[in-house]
């Protein structure tokens, strides 16, 4: 399960907004328009015998966690419900399989991205870890790709953080798309697609007032790693936390996809080299320091993304050009390595695979990529 979070004043906030969600006069405050209908108040009822078992400690399964999903999209349960669920989940915790339920949802009410290619991957954090770093997933991917792997980037704007992937793009120039076409032309001339997630999860901008109107992280926040509509085969995924490394990890066992978990000691959800960090994958789990890859330490200070989207672009800008600090751009080669392992499925050792983005970033081939992405992208 995800563990309840911690802190006093936040299970406050919980049992306080447990209590008003619960309260019939609470609909008069929130906004909804699925009240009235007959059926749709019928549902209403079904979801008060979920919202009970959930409160009961009571695990769902992953079929009606499905079915959930299908409802709120049809929009057949009222917001205030959908508000106590997340409420409850926050509270109790998910389980693997509640949480696989909601991503089979979300994929099947969205919209798919089949790429014209069989092995891929997808770098990206879960957020939230409240760092504000400089866009280092984001970075990494076109180191990946200057190597000659294929990325398929799913990600969105910030929320945590000053810039978040979709912005630093956009930011470029960049037009977002669905269309498949597009997609793949991109990912075969560029070997880098990027996914914005807005334009392929429908269901969530059904939940995405709500989530804003509670006010604090849901179990939306965890789906966003695994709902790339594309389904890569291989992904890197950042975490600032042990216990979603776990839960993460029984997830894409689940699936049965090659990937990487890592997480910095410091509470990053990427590799910081701020200290030691953890990396569990398909076939090991250590705890590494930057020395045990030939890296120096870094200062926290010297990875921040700065106060505006235009020093997060220009920090970006600076590092695939190969002219930032020694400490960022060896963050960045630090994390395409690692997915770089992946896609060799293990058999580069992590030296090997260090040594491969950064010949792709100091050759000028991560810069290049990222040039011709924005040129056929614009």
């Amino acid at each position: 399960m995800i563990p309840k979070r911690k802190g006093l004043s936040q299970s406050r906030q919980a049992f306080s907004l447990i209590c008003r969600l619960t309260s019939p006069y609470y609909q008069l405050a929130m906004p909804s328009t699925t009240y009235n209908n007959t059926k749709k108040n019928r549902k209403a009822m079904n979801m008060k015998q979920i919202l009970e078992r959930v409160l009961n400690h009571e695990i769902l399964s992953r079929e009606e966690m499905r079915n959930i999903l299908f409802a709120i999209t049809r929009g057949e349960i009222p917001d205030v419900q959908i508000a106590a669920l997340l409420t409850c989940f926050q509270m109790r915790g998910i389980t693997v399989e509640e949480l696989l339920g909601f991503r089979d949802g979300i994929l099947e009410t969205g919209v798919p991205a089949i790429l014209d290619s069989e092995r891929y991957i997808d770098i990206v954090g879960t957020g939230g870890d409240g760092k504000n770093t400089f866009n280092i997933s984001t970075c990494a991917c076109f180191v990946v790709a200057g190597a000659g792997y294929k990325v398929a980037k799913h990600g969105n704007v910030a929320a945590t953080s000053v810039s978040g992937a979709s912005n630093v793009i956009e930011g470029h120039g960049v037009k977002f798309t669905n269309d498949i076409d597009k997609l793949n032309r991109s990912l075969e001339r560029t070997g880098m697609v990027y996914l914005h997630a807005p334009l392929f999860a429908r269901a969530m901008k059904f939940v995405a007032p709500i989530r804003r109107f509670i006010g604090f992280p849901t179990v939306f926040n965890l789906l966003g790693p695994i709902v790339n509509p594309s389904q890569p085969k291989c992904q890197l995924l950042g975490v600032a936390n042990l216990d979603q490394m776990r839960l993460y990890n029984n997830v894409y066992r689940k699936i049965g996809i090659d990937y990487a978990i890592e997480n910095s000691i410091e509470g990053y959800d990427e590799i910081s080299l701020t200290g030691n960090f953890k990396i569990t994958t398909n076939d090991y789990e250590r705890i590494f320091s930057p020395a045990d890859i030939g890296m120096q330490q870094t200062q926290a200070s010297e990875l921040m993304g700065g106060e505006t989207k235009e020093d997060a672009m220009r920090i970006f800008d600076s590092v695939l050009a190969n002219t930032a600090t020694e400490s960022q751009k060896n963050v960045v080669i630090t994390n395409a390595a690692f997915a770089i392992q992946v896609m060799e499925r293990g058999k580069k050792s992590i030296d090997e695979c260090i040594a491969i983005a950064r010949e792709s970033l100091e050759s000028g081939r991560a810069e290049e990529t990222l040039k011709k992405f924005i040129e056929i992208n614009s």
